[in-house]
């Protein structure tokens, strides 16, 4: 990061803040944002943690989770509170596109800036960019700022687990992303007293009766497998939302079983949503799925996980991954597992 000695003058005295993440926020996203709210108001600011959309039931226990605010609730009181902020931080996303109106609120104010995020080709947006496509995770980079500031000491237990969740969650419990810098940062989160098996616990089992039912209709109705490309497809239309009463975070880790085949490369999740059709793709080994996300669906992401969308339905969504796939059927026969 540049001119870090600038934005230390600039957090050296009590400032309101606002921290935002992107629409739809993942574990990542609300991880990071409640590890650095949690850091900032050690150090005497008054934080606000706005998204533009609410984040899966299973993040409800993080520290802070319940003061989140939610700009699609309530949009004109939630907008005039982001316009009396002093500073904003943008986490876990890379252009304002991905905060819907929020981008048309914050863009204009005239106040210091600040994006941390890991995605690739990061927009112009920021005063301030913390930015790597190596890092894991955004939670990794809010590790890293922390370490900037010099302020390693106010990494309490409550910011060590949520930046601890960020991380679990976008690396895929530790399959994606990693490095011995990550696995030695989280051993200084589990110095701080993260219980690990408790986190596990609270994220990936805590299922309702509604979410196995679903994830047996997927696996046994909605799964097609391509093995002349090692790739794997399941899909869900608006009927499906509606038949199991799907919210936000039920389809959480449904492509991952994809992966559980032996002999699949590049798995597929493709579904409905009531404006859009979004896909999420995942991969084993060398194989990058970042390139179709980016080139087909308007995405992007990491290596094994990326995702995207289309506003074209859903079986031409569908039509339309399948067709790019004779493009890497080479790079997929030959990537080792």
């Amino acid at each position: 990061m540049e001119n870090i000695t600038e934005l230390k003058s600039i957090l050296a005295r009590p400032r309101d803040i606002l921290i935002t993440s992107h629409r739809n926020p993942d574990g990542d996203a609300i991880g990071s944002s409640l590890g650095l709210k949690l850091f900032l108001e050690q150090e005497g600011h008054t934080v606000k943690v706005v998204v533009p959309s609410d984040f899966p039931h299973f993040l409800n226990w993080m520290p802070g989770a319940s003061e989140v605010l939610i700009y699609d609730n309530d949009p004109e009181e939630i907008g005039k509170l982001m316009e009396r902020m002093g500073m904003v931080f943008y986490l876990d996303f890379n252009s304002l596109e991905r905060i819907d109106k929020m981008g048309e609120i914050t863009g204009p104010m005239n106040v210091p800036k600040v994006l941390i995020d890991h995605h690739l080709l990061p927009e112009p947006i920021a005063d301030f960019d913390l930015h790597s496509t190596l890092a894991s995770s955004t939670s990794e980079l809010v590790y890293d700022f922390i370490k900037l500031m010099g302020k390693e000491d106010l990494v309490t237990k409550d910011v060590a687990e949520c930046l601890f969740t960020g991380i679990l969650t976008d690396t895929g419990s530790f399959k994606y992303s990693t490095s011995p810098k990550l696995f030695r940062m989280v051993g200084d989160l589990l110095a701080k007293g993260v219980d690990d098996v408790r986190i596990q616990n609270l994220v990936f089992n805590s299922l309702e009766e509604k979410h196995l039912r679903l994830l047996g209709h997927v696996l046994h109705n909605r799964m097609e497998v391509l093995p002349e490309y090692r790739t794997a497809i399941i899909t869900l239309t608006k009927k499906d939302y509606e038949e199991f009463n799907i919210s936000r975070g039920d389809t959480e880790g449904l492509v991952n079983y994809l992966l559980m085949m032996k002999d699949v490369v590049l798995a597929a999740f493709i579904h409905e949503q009531p404006t859009i059709t979004k896909i999420s793709l995942r991969s084993k080994g060398d194989f990058s799925v970042q390139e179709i996300a980016k080139k087909y669906f308007k995405g992007g992401g990491h290596r094994n996980a990326s995702g995207g969308y289309s506003f074209i339905g859903l079986r031409a969504t569908v039509r339309k991954f399948k067709e790019a796939l004779p493009e890497y059927k080479e790079a997929l026969l030959n990537t080792t597992i």
